[in-house]
Formats: structure tokens, C-alpha cells, sequence
């Protein structure tokens, strides 16, 4: 998998995670270009830490990424090891991303990348803390990748959902705080 600058990353076999594509890692970058650099960026569920390293590249200042599974946590310090700077910080942190979250209670992000497996659970509650724990900024950005077939998500007090693409079988919505 190449992402900006021509950079190779390394992925795992097999079916285990979903590295998001280049078509929507174009389109979300796109959409936030100009907030990226100097940013703090969340990346939840980040299987390969694809988002996390194109926003390292892109100049991001602070990238945490919690995924589940060891061996893709692994992978995920290698690929963002490969293309920090050193005046960029990073973490990679291993466990269930609605236990984790708790952890990241005090910090706020400017933006936050949630790509779950499509067909969990997970949706409603890590908006849920997301928005409990104020993890996002007031000027912050919230993506939510999941499928165009069956989005699902009951309204929050303080998140409001305003826009809503599709990119062939992906679909990702937006929120800010409100």
C-alpha cells in the first residue's frame, strides 16, 4: 500500500483488517487539507495505520491510534515509525477501543478517523464516548467510515451529523460538535 509521497507501508495478510482505500484516504484528505498540518488526529479501529501515517506525512503533530489486535499494532508502530518526524509525536495504543477511549478522557482532537469492522457493534458506543469524553475539539472533525447500506446511528447531544459521502461500497459520515 503506497500513501502520499510515494511512501510503501507495510500491511498484513489475509482478511484480518480493511485497510481503508486510496480512493476515500484521497477523498478525506482532500475534504480536510487544509487542517492538517499542526493537527492531533485520533485514528480508532486503525488495522494498518494507513490514515494515521498519511496524516504524519501531511504533517499532523500528534497521531494515537488504538487497535484490538496485537499483531496489526505491531504494524502500525513500523509504519509510523517509517514516516514521523522528529518533531512529530505518535502512539499506538493495543485494546478494545470503547475500554481505550477512557484512557484519552482531557485531550480533544482536531480530527478523528473511526473505521470499524462494518458488520460490529461498535458504531453507537465510541460515538458515544467520543462525545462523553469531549475528545473532540470545538473546531474538530469527526469521519465515520462504515457501509452505504446500513448506517445506523441514534442522534448525540453534542455531535451533529452534516455530511455524508459515498465512494463506492464506502460510505463515510461527518460530524463537528454542536
Amino acid at each position: 500500500m503506497r500513501i502520499y509521497g510515494n511512501r510503501q507501508l507495510k500491511t498484513l495478510s489475509g482478511q484480518a483488517t480493511r485497510p481503508t482505500t486510496a480512493r476515500v484516504r484521497e477523498a478525506i484528505f482532500n475534504i480536510w487539507h487544509g487542517n492538517i498540518r499542526g493537527c492531533r488526529w485520533l485514528d480508532l479501529c486503525a488495522g494498518t495505520g494507513s490514515m494515521g501515517a498519511e496524516a504524519l506525512c501531511r504533517g499532523a503533530s500528534v497521531v494515537i491510534g488504538i487497535e484490538k489486535w496485537a499483531k496489526a499494532c505491531a504494524i502500525i508502530q513500523e509504519n509510523w515509525e517509517q514516516v514521523a518526524q522528529p518533531e512529530q509525536t505518535f502512539q499506538v495504543i493495543r485494546g478494545d477501543v470503547v475500554v481505550r477511549l477512557k484512557s484519552l478522557a482531557g485531550q480533544s482532537f482536531d480530527h478523528i478517523y473511526f473505521d470499524p469492522p462494518y458488520a460490529s457493534n461498535l458504531y453507537q458506543p465510541v460515538l458515544e464516548a467520543i462525545a462523553n469524553y469531549q475528545l473532540l475539539d470545538d473546531a474538530g472533525e469527526l469521519a465515520v467510515e462504515h457501509s452505504p447500506n446500513n448506517w445506523t446511528c441514534q442522534p448525540l447531544s453534542n455531535l451533529e451529523l452534516y455530511r455524508q459521502k459515498v465512494y463506492g461500497n464506502t460510505a463515510v459520515t461527518f460530524y463537528r460538535p454542536c
